[in-house]
């Protein structure tokens, strides 16, 4: 997955390893560190992959379909989420649920930091 910026391609990575059962994940916001912040992939199985979202101020996540069910849970910032039928404005401390197969992107009305959940296989 890669957020675009104004229309330019967006540049970070995912950083990696991911977390092993039992590990803690602290997924409280970033606040000040936000902007330093890339979007980590922060655990995938063979049925899961969790995702911190980082985007910042008029970033959006171009449009794009999985074939799970996913949640975007937003953690901090305003975050509009889009599919064909609706909008949505994610704020901090709201989650919404997509079906697998619905496409969807996301547009950062202020710098935002989102965990998402992904059914995968």
């Amino acid at each position: 997955m890669a957020a675009r910026s104004a229309g330019a391609p967006h540049n970070r990575r995912m950083a990696l390893p991911h977390a092993h059962p039992l590990d803690t994940i602290d997924v409280r916001p970033l606040g000040e560190s936000l902007a330093a912040t890339p979007s980590t992939s922060l655990i995938k199985t063979e049925s899961l992959q969790l995702m911190r979202v980082v985007l910042r101020r008029g970033e959006t996540f171009a449009e794009h379909r999985v074939p799970g069910e996913i949640t975007i849970h937003c953690l901090e910032g305003e975050a509009a989420l889009s599919t064909p039928t609706r909008e949505c404005l994610l704020t901090a401390g709201q989650l919404v649920l997509l079906a697998g197969g619905e496409p969807h992107g996301l547009h950062a009305i202020t710098d935002a930091s989102l965990l998402v959940t992904l059914r995968l296989g």
